[in-house]
This record gives structure tokens, C-alpha cells and sequence, in this order.
């Protein structure tokens, strides 16, 4: 029980749910280990070390999360940088992965100085309340873009800029797949 304790287990739910909600939330994220080599790769890193620091990472990230905040939340490359670094940084701006790669160490450290001296919270409370929901509103509209463009539904059109797609198995797909998640949503289903 002294281990429950250390990753932050209450006894609020029960052994099995944590572990369903474990092994859940590693197949949602478990594609990084593919993503993350292949788009880094590209830069001349070794596919294998990437591989492997990608997990290690993950895995002392998402212990420490457990252990020192008492979080359930999994920690792990964010895909979005992995992109910037490879085709901006390094094959756009020339950069070699390893400078790159200091550039985004040394960035770390700031967010780390940034957030012990509260000013990422001096920032955010800097910015009035409806425009701080509104920026989540677009983000949230951004990103369900890029999954309806993604899945076909909506394409690029000249005079529109956007139309809808045809109907293919994917498309068909993406569909019914947003309708059962709103579905399960409207009946209050756990992890919906």
C-alpha cells in the first residue's frame, strides 16, 4: 500500500479502474514512440535513440507527475515541437540537430525559471478572462479544422478556401466516429 500511496493512489476508485486508465492512457499516447523517431529522424538523428529517449523521457516524466505532483497525467514529447525542430530549425534554417537541440535545452531551462518565479502566471492573469476563453475556443476550432481537413470531410477550394470533401471510407469514418463520441458525451459515458 506504501507504493499506492507514493504514486498518489486516494482509494477514491479502485485498483482495476487505475489500471484500465493506465494501460488507456498509454495506448492514446503509445504512437509517439512511432512519430516522434520517424519525424526526428529526418534531421539525421538515429531512429533508435530517438526511440529510446522518447520512452525513457516519457517514462521519468510521467513517474515524476505521479510521484511529486500527484497527478494522473501523462507526460511525453509534444509533436507539435518535434515538427519545428526537424523542418524549421534544422532542415529550413540549416542548424545542425545537436545546435537545435541546445536551442530547445536552453528553452527548457527558461520555462523552468519562468514558472518557479510565477511569471507564466503573472502573464496569463495579465490577459482579460474572455479573451483567455476565447484563445481556448480557437484553439479547439484550429484543431478540429485540421482533423476535419485530415479526414477529407473539408478541402481546399480556390474562390471558398474550404468545401466539403467526398465521401470516402475515411471520411465515412471520421464521421461516425465524432457522432458516437458526441453520442456517448450526451449520455454522461466515463472517458467519453
Amino acid at each position: 500500500m506504501k507504493l499506492l500511496k507514493l504514486v498518489g493512489y486516494s482509494g477514491q476508485t479502485s485498483i482495476r479502474t487505475e489500471i484500465v486508465a493506465g494501460i488507456t492512457t498509454f495506448l492514446t499516447m503509445s504512437y509517439i514512440l512511432a512519430v516522434n523517431p520517424e519525424i526526428l529522424s529526418a534531421t539525421d538523428m538515429s531512429k533508435e535513440a530517438v526511440f529510446t529517449a522518447t520512452a525513457l523521457s516519457s517514462a521519468v516524466a510521467t513517474f515524476l507527475m505521479a510521484t511529486l505532483a500527484k497527478l494522473p497525467i501523462a507526460l511525453a514529447p509534444a509533436m507539435g515541437v518535434n515538427a519545428f525542430f526537424a523542418f524549421t530549425l534544422v532542415m529550413g534554417m540549416g542548424l545542425s540537430w545537436q545546435t537545435a537541440l541546445a536551442a530547445v535545452f536552453i528553452e527548457g531551462i527558461i520555462f523552468i525559471l519562468i514558472t518557479v518565479f510565477n511569471i507564466r502566471e503573472a502573464i496569463v492573469k495579465s490577459i482579460p478572462l474572455s479573451l483567455r476563453y476565447a484563445i481556448s475556443a480557437g484553439i479547439g476550432m484550429f484543431i478540429a479544422f485540421i482533423g476535419l481537413k485530415n479526414a477529407g470531410i473539408i478541402i481546399t477550394n480556390e474562390s471558398t478556401l474550404v468545401m466539403l470533401g467526398k465521401f470516402t471510407p475515411v471520411s465515412m469514418l471520421a464521421i461516425a466516429g465524432i457522432l458516437i463520441s458526441g453520442i456517448l458525451m450526451k449520455l454522461h459515458v466515463k472517458g467519453a
